[in-house]
């Protein structure tokens, strides 16, 4: 049996070794650990920040190693996961199709939306978890005809036990997440190795002839007679610099920036996150718990009880780069326009829950969907292959969108990656 190697765990890595298992023999390669649910007490750690010991955003990884903080040189944050799963498993469990741009290229995904509908369970009624000023919410958002819509999710939300604790890992198994899909190829013989980082691929006369890795101080080979790239869209890129391939200088990161007041005993620490969602051009705005600011932004005093937040994440414009030791993305101006007219839309919606604009204070600026810099195109439409890369080489994950969705991406990456997988097997591989 042809050998695949597939880097990266998340969504698009995960799928196409679901996809690929048995017509390849499938090792995926992870650069993080095996996931593991942050356990620290929430209410200690509040403790904690009065003390002034967390002060650096990056010393989340002291506490919970899953998650991964970079800084671009703007001092923008950008957060990803690492570990088995991928960022699926520190998301807040989104399912939205949002394809409309792959559609423009002539890309038809309906088929792979179809199953991922009949594979993953998707449950938006949860409106009864809701907790009441998020009720509140809804209802001045349809009164501003903002037309909130309910944000549904993936996994068993029906019992969904409100921890708030979708973002930090579901401790209960609520959440669905790609781990699922990474047991079931290695159900069917798929070898998962975590602490596996991926240096670069090697080609020569277009193929890849496999990948070279680090596992601790050591290198490793890996054979290939197919390559898949999903190390999301800060790390695929910089396998690829390192492999000798080139990016588009087009990275986006859909910036998040947090709007929020002390509201008492809102309790909004304890329930889902994004529980519904207002879609406006270049930005949504959710209801939305910020612990990174909550722990390391010094506005954010009060008790986290007390604290009600609205997130206004934005469709950043497509300008930004990556490189070993940097990476360089800053606002645009339409980017901090839309940033001020969401702001202004979620001061209104607290003036009418009877919170006064001087009592607002915000979040820090951070971001979690990075993509772009590989962008399918039409000619790619078919065979969605950049003539960049070895033929036999394949990017799976945001790093092919045209454009930030501005919205969680997850169900549309693993859209694109069935459809890849699925070329990959009736292809000469």
């Amino acid at each position: 049996m042809k050998e695949a190697v597939v880097i990266g765990s998340g969504a698009g890595g995960a799928m196409c070794a679901k996809e690929l298992q048995g017509r390849f023999q499938v090792t995926i390669l992870e650069a993080g650990r095996e996931f593991r649910p942050l356990k620290a007490s929430l209410p200690l750690l509040g403790q904690l920040r009065k003390t002034r010991l967390l002060f650096d955003t990056g010393e989340i990884g002291w506490i919970f190693a899953a998650m991964k903080i970079r800084k671009a040189g703007s001092g923008m944050i950008l957060v990803s996961g690492s570990g088995s799963g991928g960022t699926t498993t520190i998301s807040t469990g989104n399912a939205i199709r949002l394809d409309r741009d792959l559609r423009e290229l002539g890309i038809d995904l309906d088929e792979e939306f179809a199953e991922l509908y009949d594979e993953i369970p998707i449950f938006a009624g949860h409106q009864e978890k809701w907790r009441p000023l998020t009720r509140q919410f809804f209802a001045i958002c349809r009164e501003m005809k903002l037309e909130p819509r309910t944000m549904p999710k993936m996994g068993d939300y029906a019992h969904c036990r409100n921890c708030g604790r979708c973002v930090l890992g579901c401790p209960h198994g609520i959440k669905w997440d790609s781990r699922q899909l990474l047991q079931q190829a290695q159900q069917n013989g798929a070898r998962l190795l975590a602490s596996h980082r991926a240096l670069r691929i090697v080609h020569e006369k277009g193929r890849a002839h496999g990948v070279l890795a680090r596992h601790g101080l050591k290198k490793k080979w890996f054979p290939a007679d197919l390559v898949i790239l999903a190390a999301g869209g800060l790390g695929t890129p910089l396998v690829l610099q390192d492999s000798g391939i080139t990016c588009d200088a087009k990275l986006f990161v859909d910036p998040v920036l947090c709007v929020a007041a002390e509201m008492k005993d809102s309790f909004q620490n304890r329930e889902m996150p994004m529980p519904f969602a207002v879609q406006k051009q270049g930005y949504i705005i959710s209801p939305y718990f910020d612990h990174l600011s909550f722990f390391f932004n010094r506005d954010w005093l009060h008790p986290a009880g007390n604290i009600y937040s609205l997130m206004i994440k934005l469709a950043d414009d497509n300008q930004g780069s990556i490189g070993r030791r940097r990476v360089e993305k800053t606002l645009s101006a339409s980017d901090r326009k839309n940033l001020e007219t969401a702001a202004a839309v979620c001061a209104e919606m607290f003036q009418r829950a009877g919170v006064d604009k001087s009592r607002l204070f915000f979040g820090t600026v951070n971001a979690g969907h990075p993509g772009g810099m590989l962008p399918l195109t039409a000619a790619q439409a078919r065979s969605f292959h950049d003539p960049r890369l070895p033929e036999n080489l394949f990017v799976a994950d945001a790093s092919l969108f045209p454009a930030s969705l501005g919205n969680p991406p997850i169900l549309t990456i693993m859209a694109l990656a069935k459809r890849i997988a699925r070329i990959c097997r009736r292809g000469p591989g």
